[in-house]
Order: C-alpha cells, then structure tokens, then sequence
C-alpha cells in the first residue's frame, strides 16, 4: 500500500504524538571555531564510545504546544499508509509567542518532524519537507527555518541536502544539556536568498 502526504484538517491530530521522534546516534558533529570564528568554523562528524539515544518528547507531549496559543493557522501534515499515520510534520509561523520565528512575519519554522521508524529512510521524510515548505511559501513566508543538534548528524545531513543553509551555530542553548549544540538550518523560498 502507497504511503500518501496530506495536510491533516485539524490542528493537533489526537495520533500525531503516537509516531515517535526517538532516535539513537553512534556519532556527532564536532565545531571547532577557526580563529575564534573569524575565519568561519570547522564542522567533523566524530564516533561516539557508545550509542548515544535522544527522544524529544520524553516528558513533554505534544500537546505543550498549545502553551503558544492559538496554532489552528499551523501547517500539520501526516504520512499515512492505508489509513494510518506513519509520520508527521508541522509548520510554525505568524506566532509572536514563538521566539524561533525571530518576530518576524516572513520566516516559517519546521517546528516538527518525524516517521515510525519502520518507515524511516523511504523517502517519507523528503515528501513531508516538502508539503511542509510549500505551505510556508502559500502563507507568503520567505524562509523556512529549523532546529537541530550536533547530537543528531543524520538530521543535519538530511536538511543539507534539501537545501538548507546552516545560518546559526549556539553553544549554550541547552543548559539542561551542556554537550549539545544548537544547529540553525535556513531554507530560502525559490528564487530567494537567505
């Protein structure tokens, strides 16, 4: 059975949190700054002793999201295969209480992203991206922006080779989670630049 994209009719789908967003590393990204970042940086994917496991909504479900308010202007999209959901995405944007959208009105977060991990590395990803970035061009934003993790170098690779350009590098974004460092990955909309 085809699996089939479609932008989901209600904000927050009930089965959207059932499709997890765990994965498991045996590397990642190491920065090391040339000249203090004068001469721009210096990114190598480094194996780990041992598998490093994250699963980010361990504890927080979901449904935390509507601590921003309203999100029924949201983009959410679901992969689903006879029936089913086998994956997800989800667009933030005109949403002051967001502080990824920067306040800005042109600029489009991925706010999620995910697949069963079943399904994972078949392209589910890819087609959700980009049911995802055309919404954020429909709602006349002109970048797409999204979050990753040095702990987390498939995803990197993944955005990279959709498009994105790596715009934002933060060591100190996660005090609960000192070794990890925030990536900030940007999408321009066609015929645009970041």
């Amino acid at each position: 059975m085809p699996v089939t994209v479609r932008r989901d009719p209600e904000p927050l789908p009930d089965d959207y949190g059932t499709i997890p967003i765990s994965f498991t590393t045996s590397s990642i990204l190491r920065i090391e700054w040339q000249s203090n970042g004068l001469t721009g940086l210096r990114i190598t994917e480094a194996p780990l002793g041992s598998p490093l496991a994250k699963d980010f909504d361990d504890g927080e479900p979901v449904s935390r999201w509507l601590q921003f308010g309203d999100i029924s202007h949201w983009g959410f999209f679901g992969a689903y295969e006879a029936g089913q959901r086998v994956g997800g995405a989800v667009v933030a944007h005109h949403t002051p209480t967001v502080r990824m959208l920067e306040g800005r009105t042109d600029l489009a977060v991925l706010w999620d992203i995910r697949c069963a991990p079943s399904y994972r590395r078949r392209g589910i990803g890819s087609r959700l991206l980009l049911a995802a970035s055309q919404f954020a061009w429909g709602q006349g934003c002109t970048v797409l922006k999204v979050e990753c993790q040095n702990t987390n170098p498939a995803a990197c690779r993944f955005y990279a080779k959709h498009g994105f350009k790596l715009g934002g590098v933060r060591e100190d974004a996660y005090p609960e989670y000192p070794d990890d460092i925030q990536l900030l990955w940007y999408l321009p909309a066609p015929g645009r630049r970041v």
